[in-house]
């Protein structure tokens, strides 16, 4: 594994990392719980951890498309939100 291929992935895991703790400082600001934001921050370490363990599983053509559906997901989750609060 080349050099620009360990910096890829850990931008990937960073990202992912920021992505949750910066959902859960959302969260946590609607209910205004510092102990919620904490517990976002410690999720997002949390999960970055977990994709560490099971990097090799990223190549996998499958579970990219599986990650692919779970990027919908969210982004319908959050178009639902966003529509719900408009009204």
């Amino acid at each position: 594994m080349t050099e620009s291929d360990n910096k890829e992935k850990k931008d990937v895991f960073e990202s992912f990392r920021q992505m949750m703790e910066e959902f859960g400082n959302a969260v946590g600001e609607v209910f205004r719980d510092p102990n919620l934001k904490q517990k976002a921050k410690d999720f997002g370490e949390s999960a970055k951890e977990s994709a560490k363990a099971f990097a090799d599983r990223f190549k996998d053509e499958d579970v990219k498309n599986q990650f692919k559906e779970v990027g919908k997901a969210a982004k319908k989750f959050g178009k639902s939100l966003e529509d719900y609060f408009k009204k």
